[in-house]
């Protein structure tokens, strides 16, 4: 976004909608009439992106029906709509925001209306099934592994940071492909995302960052409209152990310890002074450094369920996705570091929510 639509998000503005339908790298349809719609993401769920379209059956000349076309517009067989959000920034101008592309799921016509729902594209990975077990060749990698589970579906970027390593032998995966992805991924410390562009961006698991956004609860000049916190000892733990087995059959492990100053589970801690365990074991940990790498990234990972949460209403933020970091203050915070761990962005208007966790 530009600093001048990064202002205008800040208040009441006048939005927009537009998409474009593919199929197959062909333009289908450029300017599909919505009239309403939603867009939600939550990074906890396999396919975080979910996106439900409200729009006139007839429109522009054109009959939005998708009956039993298989090449129509808004057919699901294969269709993808690319979403812009667009913002008035004044003078006659509107910036456009890419949210992204989206897979057709569903079309239901009723009277007038065409409702059209949409789902991320690691639908086409986790709809995939294996159809014969799969098993890594003598020379595979794991970023080799994951590009033979997800491509030509999806292509796949990897991060600059990670590095590469083997696969070991004897691997196999029989039917979850989405699932041996998140293996593979879990044993590299790393995690996956559909950027707004297509692509699968691989990346090591972290909350790293500065705040793309300072929000408040200020009642004269702040965003956040209402504030809800909650906390839990559900799934909390103040280590990781992660276990795997060298090349000699050798049992190894790596242990991470929740060591955060700001940590309500710290280890040594009051939330319990004696180490409250999460196990992790994979096949494709060989090395103790592997399985300490591997035991951090879970550590961060169970953060996430667990960490102190608020929900915040406020004015749509079309730049927002989940994992951006915020400034957040209200709800006893200044200035305090949190992470956007889903949102519901409306595609008319409206108020937006978010559930951000405290880092």
């Amino acid at each position: 976004m530009s600093a001048t639509a990064l202002a205008v998000v800040q208040g009441s503005y006048t939005m927009d909608i537009r998409a474009e339908s593919w199929l197959g790298g062909v333009l289908l349809a450029d300017n599909i009439p919505i009239g309403d719609g939603s867009e939600s993401r939550d990074r906890s769920l396999a396919v975080p992106e979910q996106v439900s379209l409200t729009i006139s059956r007839r429109d522009q000349g054109f009959d939005w029906d998708p009956g039993t076309d298989p090449a129509h517009p808004l057919a699901a067989y294969g269709q993808m709509l690319r979403i812009d959000y667009g913002v008035d920034i004044g003078g006659g101008q509107m910036e456009w925001i890419n949210r992204g592309w989206f897979l057709i799921t569903s079309s239901e016509t009723d009277g007038d209306t065409v409702t059209v729902n949409c789902a991320g594209m690691l639908t086409l990975i986790d709809e995939a099934s294996l159809v014969a077990p799969f098993q890594p060749s003598s020379t595979d990698t794991l970023a080799s592994v994951v590009r033979a589970l997800v491509e030509p579906a999806l292509t796949v970027s990897f991060a600059g940071t990670l590095v590469d390593r083997a696969v070991p032998l004897g691997m196999q995966w029989d039917t979850d492909r989405l699932g041996a992805v998140t293996e593979v991924l879990d044993a590299w410390g790393a995690a996956e995302r559909v950027t707004e562009d297509g692509y699968l961006l691989i990346e090591p698991v972290s909350d790293a960052g500065s705040p793309v956004l300072s929000i408040s609860d200020d009642r004269e000049n702040g965003t956040v409209v209402r504030w809800q916190g909650s906390t839990t000892r559900d799934g909390a733990y103040n280590c990781v152990v992660a276990q795997g087995e060298d090349a000699s059959g050798n049992q190894i492990q790596g242990v991470a310890y929740d060591s955060s100053g700001t940590s309500p589970f710290q280890y040594g801690g009051p939330f319990n002074p004696l180490p409250v365990p999460f196990p992790y074991q994979s096949s494709l940990l060989t090395t103790v450094a592997q399985c300490r790498t591997a035991a951090a990234a879970q550590l961060t990972l169970l953060r996430r369920q667990a960490f102190r949460k608020l929900a915040v209403t406020m004015v749509p933020h079309p730049g927002l996705v989940t994992g951006d970091i915020l400034s957040v203050t209200g709800a006893g915070l200044t200035a305090a570091r949190c992470a956007v761990e889903s949102l519901s962005l409306p595609y008319s208007p409206g108020e937006q929510s978010l559930t951000v966790r405290v880092l």
